[in-house]
């Protein structure tokens, strides 16, 4: 486990790690992000001590074609670890975002690199621990575990359990059978996964339909309105109408 006071970014810390050889579990922590990151090349909001900055280096003994369900993986690891550390109950919403009550709590960015011993990925986890981490603009969108639960937050403890969630996680995962798994696991777990009016909004196009499930390869399967299944891949998905249920 590598920690800093203060860096540009923890997921950019572990790509130039795993390039000069980190071995696949290295951790890097951080108090404090100068250049936080999200998908898409968004900034992720980092102030000192408010939130949780984390992110690992993996190597995994699966097909390139499953990488994608890597960011699945971590989302379940993440939802389980709240739930063991703080008794929170979340949603996921595709392709890496964890919501409590429809608002973001964290988010999950997984990066592919080449290194001289092969490709690695690098899964970074940026949980709101504090009110202070959900600045005014992001208030309506976002929230804190601290909020949530209403009462003092210690990062060590959600870390200890998302250590462990993802070393239970991502065994399976590069099991037998693994993939079909954290698919089903994933399913279960996200009120986005099945039967959800959601709009898609892509680099050039957007485009209304309702969710089918996820593809072998963790692609979010969306029905159009004559019937056509879309796999997207990429891009944000938003909620047209509140879950029938609470995950």
């Amino acid at each position: 486990m590598l920690r800093f006071d203060k860096i540009d970014s923890t997921n950019l810390e572990a790509m130039r790690q795993a390039r000069v050889g980190a071995p696949e579990g290295l951790c890097v922590m951080a108090r404090e992000q100068t250049a936080g990151r999200g998908r898409l090349d968004r900034a992720w909001h980092s102030p000192k001590d408010a939130g949780f900055y984390f992110s690992i280096v993996l190597r995994p003994e699966l097909p390139m074609n499953l990488w994608p369900l890597l960011p699945l993986m971590a989302a379940l690891s993440v939802s389980d670890a709240l739930m063991k550390s703080y008794g929170l109950c979340v949603d996921i919403k595709w392709p890496n975002d964890i919501l409590a009550n429809e608002r973001k709590l964290c988010g999950i960015l997984a990066e592919t690199i080449e290194t001289a011993s092969g490709p690695a990925a690098v899964v970074g986890i940026g949980i709101n621990l504090m009110k202070e981490a959900v600045t005014g603009e992001l208030r309506s969108a976002a929230t804190s575990l601290e909020e949530m639960r209403s009462q003092e937050i210690d990062g060590e403890i959600v870390l200890a359990e998302l250590l462990k969630a993802i070393a239970e996680r991502y065994q399976v995962l590069q099991n037998e059978g693994g993939a079909e798994h954290t698919i089903r696991e994933w399913c279960a777990n996200s009120s986005y996964a099945f039967d959800r009016q959601v709009r898609v909004t892509l680099h050039d196009d957007s485009f209304v339909g309702v969710t089918r499930g996820l593809g072998n390869d963790g692609a979010l399967r969306v029905e159009l309105s004559e019937g056509k299944i879309k796999q997207v891949r990429a891009g944000d998905v938003t909620a047209l109408r509140p879950a029938t249920s609470t995950k």
